[in-house]
């Protein structure tokens, strides 16, 4: 991938009669040029950085109006890719914005490649690796909290604190390389002062390694299945927790036939809630194929919501249902505990919240259990405004291992080459956090899941 040419994108979800406003963006060196061929700025405007033109899109050949437009100059270095970047700020749909872009195209300009323009943004060293994904979460960021998190990265946050840390294994190894060198010019080394630097960089990683499994959830939500024997009021249940109609709600049994989902957010993280059909035997064909689905559904989940009738109370064919989803995480729905009958016995040594669905009782404690299954107070311990992706969890736990190599070297007494070793193996996978240390394979994983135009 050349950051030597021009590239052009569309930078906007672009659908018919969607949006008012459409963005083709160009970065590059004859991003300027490109734009003067295709560009007539009304009056007398100067084509100077950091302004807005208005005028309209010629096609040069035929000299025909394309678009009237707005047109956003930004000159190197003071741009996103600190290359000249010019927008052209479009009426929405299709045809404007995809006439502007094959205009650039013919002047010149490269298609951009997904995440191209944050790509050299970071080879232009205007952001750093972090930074650039964070643009990426937070694009695809399914709750406040996550976005939240992907602005504190794009900030610099979690960089700050990863520099520091390198900053602090770099010292050590300084200090450890020199007396390798000029052992006779220097004082002994302090050994017991880099064990206590090796502490801390280990207890600071450990910290930051705890708010993966919080970026985990921010990032892919929690899939929760709602499952249970017909007419239990799985339905009314999904109902009163999306606030919504979603599911339709009868005394009939068997009337949801087929799975229906909503999207949620409880405590910052997103969840996909599926209703299920009721799971029972039964003749009917296409109810067959409901509770069918409904049992995959539940293998799927993340969490099972098991919701039980408390007139029924506590029956064998609950029984039944709790083995086939007994191997995940199970919260059990006592529901319709307005209703006179017997709540029983037998019931799985699991959480229990008491609700009535059809009077939207019980949903804040149904969440607050759903948190502590999912072991939001132990996540939340995590005293940073930031959550590492996998990518990163990985490198750290590969930076923690390198340092307790060292300190076993050092506790067997070994020569001070071999310190080293491990020691630059911390450092590198630091980088590789960053960006000061990276392959071109690991650039072109990160990148190829942005978007293109961005």
């Amino acid at each position: 991938m050349s950051i030597s040419d021009t590239i052009a994108a569309i930078a906007t979800a672009i659908s018919p009669q969607q949006g008012s406003v459409g963005i083709v963006r160009l970065s590059g060196d004859r991003a300027i040029a490109i734009a003067q061929q295709i560009f007539k700025a009304g009056g007398k405007q100067g084509w100077e950085s950091h302004r807005i033109l208005y005028g309209y899109v010629r096609n040069p050949s035929t000299s025909a109006i394309i678009d009237e437009s707005l047109l956003l100059l930004m000159k190197a270095p003071r741009s996103f890719t600190r290359e000249d970047v010019v927008e052209f700020h479009c009426h929405g749909g299709i045809m404007a914005v995809q006439q502007v872009l094959n205009l650039c195209l013919e002047q010149g300009a490269r298609l951009a490649e997904a995440g191209e323009f944050s790509l050299r943004a970071f080879l232009n060293g205007r952001i750093d690796l972090t930074q650039a994904e964070s643009i990426n979460d937070l694009v695809g960021a399914k709750s406040a909290q996550a976005a939240q998190f992907a602005i504190a990265s794009l900030r610099g946050k979690l960089a700050q604190s990863l520099k520091y840390l390198r900053g602090k294994c770099l010292n050590v190894l300084t200090e450890i390389e020199a007396r390798i060198d000029f052992e006779d010019d220097l004082p002994p080394l302090d050994v017991e002062w880099i064990k206590a630097e090796f502490i801390a960089v280990s207890r600071e990683s450990q910290q930051i390694l705890a708010t993966a499994d919080r970026g985990e959830l921010l990032r892919t939500g929690l899939k929760v299945a709602i499952v249970g024997r017909p007419n239990v009021g799985k339905s009314s249940l999904l109902n009163a927790w999306s606030r919504s109609d979603r599911a339709i709600v009868t005394d009939l049994p068997g009337t949801t036939r087929d799975v229906v989902d909503s999207q949620l957010v409880v405590g910052g993280i997103p969840i996909q809630v599926l209703d299920t059909a009721g799971i029972r035997e039964t003749e009917d064909v296409v109810e067959k194929i409901g509770v069918e689905r409904s049992r995959q559904a539940a293998k799927s989940a993340d969490l099972v919501l098991m919701v039980i009738d408390a007139s029924v109370g506590w029956s064998e064919k609950d029984a039944e249902i709790y083995e086939t989803v007994c191997d995940r995480p199970v919260v059990l729905v006592i529901n319709k505990i307005d209703l006179e009958g017997g709540m029983g016995e037998g019931f799985p040594d699991i959480p229990i919240v008491e609700t009535v669905a059809s009077q939207n009782q019980g949903i804040e404690d149904l969440e607050a259990a759903i948190l502590k299954c999912i072991h939001q107070d132990a996540i939340a311990a995590a005293d940073l405004d930031v959550a590492i992706n996998q990518r990163q969890k990985a490198c750290l736990l590969r930076v923690v291992q390198s340092l307790e190599h060292v300190q076993i070297a050092i506790a067997d007494q070994l020569p001070l080459d071999f310190w080293t070793i491990d020691l630059r193996a911390a450092i590198s996978a630091i980088g590789e956090i960053t960006g000061e240390e990276v392959t071109e394979s690991v650039l072109d994983q990160i990148f190829s899941r942005f978007c293109i135009g961005k």
